[in-house]
């Protein structure tokens, strides 16, 4: 053995152990039993079973599926004794049993009763042979104190402690007053991390010596601990020992466990070949002394801390078998738990063949734990059911314990599943061999420590062996980017030593999901029509197709068909720049908005055209943007698709890079339905032309210039190109003197615009109102007024005549108009792109060829999300748009929500209500928000069968929508000629703002402080983390927030209510990303029986079939799900919310024990860091607590957790009575702190609830 400490690659040793003698017939036991449970039981009934012994377990009911049952002859069930520990601590039940059955030996393994004298003891007066020490070892190594006396006398060097066990706090605070800080607090019996704590804090010495006893009181059934001094700095060195209780005692060399975290070992390394020979060897032969002198029998480990100058102190003697006895078993050789089986049976030392001097360790042995805990929530103990379970092997790799697919982990017990020993010849090889073993596991279901420990094995100082106890607390960075965690922000990411993970968990689970509960209501989706989605993946379209379409278009000059690079000019030049091409282009220009309509399909759709179309378009000069983005995509984005809408701007932007994107941004309400305050419309579109949108199109729902104001110069400030939008209602050619909507209203609107330092002017035709007439005259008229700016025409086909008026349009000067791919154009969307490139003959150079190999693609995908569409459309949209003036993009929407309310067959009455809606709010532009307040008032008409005149005279004490009641109260800004009397002053009857005002004056924006982005950003990372949220997450919570829940002065505390948001990580932390699942298999359930296929990368196929779909569990609310991945089976337990919903409303869903899960973003919302069960409720309703006060304990997996209050006020709801049972992150109490006073520096407008 060398001795170099630098070295750790000479860890070897040739020597070979002696030969045994026939070791079966030293062991004649009739039929042995391992008091115990999980990995330790089928250790000891596989050692048996090589002795030829027969064997028998023993099983609380919460075991009755573990697999520790099916090593054994006979497994007995333990009659129930309080709790599930408490089963397999009961000794005389374990006593009867075994009596009754013939069983002639136990052995107890470790933890549990494997150190208690009295259960050795009750076995010998029973006649049964205990498999450990004698009960005086036990006696005396099974009390700390009494070992600590033990090494004393023997010359063996302790850490100044308490010489017996303490029971109360005044007797630690008196050691501490002695001997100072830190202390170590270790329970008096037991071991494995349990009743351990270290103390750095006067104040905490008493709470933390109360958990301390608490949890030795819970595992070992005794809350006696002692104090001693903590070394810092140290490392844990444990000696392996055989004795055969004859004054024979012998080490199996030493083992280092110094990575540890909560005193709990994490991974273990024999020998210990990081230390010098010389501090090796005192420690062996200091284990020897000990052990010898009170003549120890079987096996045992004596421990020691190692100071930084190498000094060692005795710690405690584990009188039973380690977890981490593999190790030591891999260098020398030794089967360990055998030896302990022929030395209870009478066997020597020397009988089985233990000599020290033959036994010599070979080569290097690693071992880790592998347990459900997860270390993105400080290793909360998870629990569930194991989707799928296939271990590491191959050479040098060792497996203990027994998990399997759909095996259930408990919070009953420890959090072990298993344990993977490797061993090599050299210490990087056994490195090497362990990542192997981590990242070749398939164990899914539940969160495990592989992340964690294979950045452990990455880590620079662990490969150097320089390491002690404090590694894992002193380097928060083992916890960061943890390889193969379902972290969206990570998968990209993922480096080449993560465990081989694509997210393949997360895909299933979604996909059992969706197979059991189907898309959800809200969505529209009809169910009849789901199952026609095919079953495959729609192909992209081929650029290289559209590419020979242009070569062959081709004549004279090379670029005579070339884009004129209109992005180029713009981020080069500037947005004047760009306006001034714009208007110096021959021909007439035109903007794609396919992919504005796309909004509800996912970006992966995109992509796939991405390609495509900027080949097709930058081969021509006459296409001047693409629509992609803006408006409803950050609400449709987060709440369907489940995709990040800066991700889907920032992806697309690299597949498209030529291309102008233009978005939609609703002035002072951003992308959103509320008015912001400035700085959030600033930083939005700072952002968004920073993430590659290049034209802003700004609108106001109102067309109120000082909310365009903002808008504008928001998005000039940007650097972008800003496209100032008119909002088009009523008939510009119209005669009649009562007409607001005038050639003079529009005139003087643009020439405000363009004051304000718009780079160009486009109508915005929400409804199809204007006809070709109305193009003609409103367009020519704008040309003759600003001959140097730019005009962008966009119209909907609502009527059906969207052609004709983007051609009249062009004729009178408009320099681009709007159009959508065929397959995704007319009726409530924009007109057919090709038929406008058609009738545009010559002054315009698209090819309709190169058009129709996208069109072709756009079809088939459109086909895939036509459940979704709403079915009435067709036969509910006309030309008597006209008299309602619906705009296009609310009518689905409006078909929707009418069905929702009841009011299916009834849409007449509904459009026909909306046209008196927009007579009563004053006759205003409609568009998004403006446009939702009219439909509202419109259902809501229909729905009271209400009259005019009822509705107006009445208005002061109806139910009036919140949306409409704040339009009146100025929210939006005021409409063009005012707002409508007696129905105004009616509805503010009794709804003043909350500062008395009865309504705003002047823009409501302007009233609202500046939102304190840093400490949103700094709110939202408490609840999610650091590296989940970015400053773009802090503005899509903001994208996102209904009409007017802004308009209060608890901003941030509003902001985080957004339920989209918040259901949007959810589903994250959930699923994962799920932006590569093929959209067949998103939007599509699987059947039974049915097979789909998965690409998700090169080399990455996945043939998935849905096996079955179990039984509803009504204990759980839960079904079964088994899928066949490439052959394997995975087993995913999936909530059915579809049939718990039936049977609550049946009344039958008492049955369902499915708990209200915590608010990770309200301080508030107390919830259960694991699961586990309830074992203290200290608060009941109306107690006012403090901030850090413990409301509740939870024990799970043996571990004791004290609740706190995050912060002081009063508890408004408990959810939880003790002895419940608990899953992670469920409710259990509320606290609302006391409200904190306003701000008055500027004054704050009220909140009101959406209706």
């Amino acid at each position: 053995m060398s001795t170099n400490k630098t070295n750790p690659q000479s860890c070897t040793n040739p020597s070979p152990r002696a030969s045994s003698p026939p070791l079966v017939e030293m062991c004649s036991f009739k039929k042995v039993m391992a008091a115990n449970r999980g990995e330790i039981a089928v250790r000891i009934c596989r050692a048996a079973t090589e002795l030829n012994l027969p064997t028998a377990t023993i099983y609380a009911y919460e075991d009755r599926n573990s697999a520790h049952r099916w090593d054994s002859d006979e497994s007995f069930l333990l009659p129930a004794s309080g709790t599930p520990v408490g089963a397999y601590l009961n000794i005389s039940n374990i006593i009867g049993i075994a009596k009754e059955n013939g069983v002639d030996a136990i052995h107890p393994g470790y933890g549990f009763l494997s150190e208690s004298a009295e259960f050795a003891q009750a076995c010998a007066d029973a006649g049964i042979t205990f498999v450990g020490p004698s009960v005086e070892n036990l006696v005396t190594f099974g009390d700390k104190t009494k070992a600590r006396e033990l090494a004393i006398k023997s010359g063996v060097s302790v850490v100044p402690g308490t010489t017996a066990p303490l029971t109360t706090t005044e007797e630690a605070e008196a050691f501490v007053e002695q001997y100072g800080l830190p202390v170590m607090i270790k329970a008096a019996k037991g071991g494995g991390g349990k009743g351990m704590r270290v103390v750095h804090k006067k104040e905490d010495l008493v709470p933390l010596f109360k958990a301390a006893s608490s949890e030795a009181l819970a595992s070992f059934g005794d809350g006696g601990c002692f104090v001693e001094r903590y070394v810092k700095n140290a490392k844990h060195v444990e000696v392996q020992v055989i004795g055969d209780g004859k004054g024979n005692v012998v080490h199996l060399w030493e083992r280092d466990c110094s990575v540890q975290r909560r005193h709990q070992k994490i991974v273990e390394i024999a020998p210990a070949c990081h230390h010098p020979m010389e501090v090796r060897k005192a420690v062996l032969e200091d284990a020897l002394k000990l052990t010898k002198s009170c003549n120890y029998k079987n096996a045992g480990t004596v421990e020691f801390l190692i100071d930084d100058q190498g000094r060692h102190y005795f710690m405690e003697v584990n009188p039973r078998v380690q977890v981490e006895h593999t190790v030591t078993e891999q260098v020398t050789g030794v089967d360990i738990v055998q030896s302990t089986f022929l030395i209870a049976s009478g066997a020597s030392l020397e009988d089985i063949g233990l000599k020290q001097e033959n036994i010599l360790p070979r080569g290097v042995a690693m071992q880790c734990r592998i347990t459900a805990e997860d270390p993105e929530r400080d290793f909360a103990p998870d629990t569930g059911m194991l989707d799928v379970c296939r271990h590491s092997l191959g050479p040098g790799i060792r497996v203990d314990g027994f998990s399997y697919p759909g095996m259930v982990v408990q919070p009953y017990f420890d959090s072990l599943l298993v344990k993977y020993t490797v061993s090599c010849s050299t210490w990087n090889g056994a490195i090497r061999r362990m990542r192997r073993a981590l990242r070749d596991n398939h164990i899914r279901g539940v969160k495990t420590n592989i992340p964690f420990l294979l950045n452990v094995m990455d880590h620079p100082d662990f490969i150097k062996g320089s390491f002690d106890l404090n590694f894992i607390e002193d380097d928060p960075e083992l916890l960061r980017h943890l390889p193969g965690t379902l972290s969206a922000q990570q998968l990209e990411t993922q480096g080449t030593l993560g465990q081989k993970y694509d997210n393949i968990e997360g895909y299933l689970k979604y996909i059992a999901n969706l197979a059991v509960n189907g898309h959800p209501k809200s969505l529209g989706a009809d169910p009849s029509l789901v199952r026609t989605i095919d079953n495959y993946d729609v192909p992209a379209p081929k650029s290289s197709d559209i590419t020979k379409i242009l070569e062959k278009k081709k004549t004279g000059s090379a670029d005579a068909l070339s884009a004129p690079h209109f992005r180029n000019i713009l981020r080069r030049h500037g947005a004047k720049a760009l306006a001034k091409a714009v208007r110096e282009h021959k021909n007439v220009l035109v903007t794609d908005t396919t992919w504005r309509d796309a909004t509800r399909m996912r970006t992966a759709d995109l992509l796939k055209a991405a390609e495509a179309t900027n080949t097709a378009f930058n081969g021509t000069s006459d296409v001047f943007s693409l629509e992609m983005w803006g408006g409803a995509t950050f609400d449709v984005s987060m709440n369907f698709l489940r995709e990040c809408p800066w991700k889907r701007l920032e992806d697309l932007r690299e597949a498209a890079p030529d291309m102008l994107f233009q978005m939609l941004l609703r002035g002072a309400n951003g992308v959103g339905y509320t008015v912001y305050p400035d700085n959030v419309v600033y930083e939005f579109c700072k952002q968004a032309y920073k993430s590659g949108n290049d034209v802003f199109r700004v609108f106001d729902s109102l067309n109120y210039i000082e909310n365009m104001e903002l808008g504008i110069k928001a998005a000039a400030a940007s650097g972008g190109f800003v496209e100032a939008a008119i909002c088009y209602t009523g008939d510009v050619t119209s005669t009649n003197p009562e007409n607001k909507y005038n050639l003079n209203y529009y005139l003087d609107y643009a020439k405000k615009l363009v004051d304000l330092g718009a780079h160009a002017l486009a109508v915005k035709d929400m409804a199809g109102l204007l006809t070709p007439r109305a193009a003609t005259l409103l367009v020519s008229e704008l040309r003759s007024a600003f001959p140097d700016v730019p005009i962008h025409l966009h119209t909907h086909d609502t009527a059906g005549m969207g052609v004709a008026s983007m051609l009249a349009g062009a004729e009178a000067g408009a320099d681009i108009v709007d159009g959508a791919i065929d397959s995704m154009s007319g009726l409530s969307s924009q007109p057919c792109l090709g038929a406008i490139v058609a009738a545009l003959g010559e002054k315009c150079n698209l090819d309709l060829d190169a058009l129709q190999v996208l069109n072709d693609y756009w079809e088939s995908v459109r086909h895939q999300y036509n459940p979704f569409e709403v079915q009435a459309l067709n036969a509910a949209i006309g030309s008597n748009v006209f008299k309602h003036e619906i705009p296009g993009g609310q009518y689905t929407n409006l078909l929707f929500q009418s069905k929702q309310l009841g009011l299916s067959g009834r849409f007449a009455e509904v459009k026909k209500a909306y046209a008196l809606a927009n007579k009563l709010l004053g006759d205003i532009p409609k568009v998004t928000p403006s446009s939702k307040v009219v439909g509202d008032l419109a259902q809501f008409i229909v729905g009271m069968k209400i009259s005019e005149e009822e509705l107006v005279a009445n208005a002061a004490t109806l139910p009036i929508p919140g949306s409409v009641v704040e339009y009146f109260q100025g929210a939006l800004g005021p409409p063009p000629g005012g707002f409508p009397e007696p129905f105004r002053t009616n509805v503010l009857k009794g709804r003043p703002l909350e500062d008395g005002r009865p309504c705003f004056e002047g823009r409501p924006g302007s009233e609202l402080p500046d939102y304190d982005f840093a400490a949103a950003e700094k709110t939202l990372k408490e609840a999610y983390g650091d590296e989940r949220i970015s400053f773009k997450e802090v503005l899509s919570q903001l994208c996102i927030i209904p009409l007017a829940s802004i308009i209060s002065h608890t901003l941030i505390w509003m902001y985080l209510r957004s339920h989209v948001f918040k259901e949007y990580l959810a589903h994250e932390k959930k699923y994962g990303s799920i932006d590569k699942l093929p959209t067949h298999l998103f939007l599509r359930p699987m059947e039974v029986g049915e097979e789909s296929h998965l690409h998700l990368g090169r080399g990455k196929d996945y043939y998935i079939r849905l096996a079955s779909i179990d039984g509803f569990d009504k204990d759980l609310g839960t079904r079964t799900v088994t899928l066949e991945v490439n052959g394997e089976k995975w087993f995913i337990r999936t909530p059915d919310t579809v049939t718990q919903l039936v049977d609550e409303s049946s009344g039958g869903g008492a049955s369902l024990k499915r708990r209200e899960k915590k608010d990770p973003s309200a301080k508030g919302s107390i919830g259960t860091p694991m699961p586990g069960q309830i074992v203290a409720v200290n608060v009941k309703e109306g107690d006012e607590v403090k901030e850090g006060q413990t409301l509740f304990k939870l024990s799970a997996m043996k571990m004791e957790t004290e609740i706190k209050s995050p912060i002081a006020g009063k508890v408004t709801r408990v959810l939880v009575a003790q002895n419940d049972s608990v899953e992670g992150d469920d409710l259990l109490a509320e606290v609302h702190a006391p409200k904190i006073g306003i701000d008055k520096t500027k004054p704050h407008p009220q909140h009101v609830h959406f209706g």
